[in-house]
């Protein structure tokens, strides 16, 4: 677990705390978006062939805030995320 003084840090509790999120491919919030970040450690997201940046990550079900895996993983107790499973026909939440 990580501490409550990380540098990461910064109110996400306001807007993240106990909210559901799903693993999946980056997707635009917008046409005008070409890219997100991390809402933690600013880890670029991006549909494009480059090493730098995360195809992939946890998203908000609106699909506006967007982490990385590593931040998931030290944050998720703190943050008591709740994660959205698709099926071909049902949704469930673990």
């Amino acid at each position: 677990m990580v501490a409550k003084g990380d540098w990461r840090l910064k109110s996400q509790d306001k807007f993240l705390k106990g909210v559901t999120l799903r693993w999946k491919k980056y997707t635009r919030y917008s046409p005008q978006w070409d890219h997100d970040h991390c809402i933690f450690c600013w880890a670029e997201f991006m549909d494009a062939d480059s090493p730098d940046v995360l195809r992939e990550g946890y998203a908000t079900t609106d699909d506006y805030h967007w982490i990385c895996k590593q931040c998931y993983e030290d944050f998720k107790d703190m943050f008591e995320w709740k994660i959205e499973i698709e099926h071909a026909d049902t949704k469930s939440h673990i």
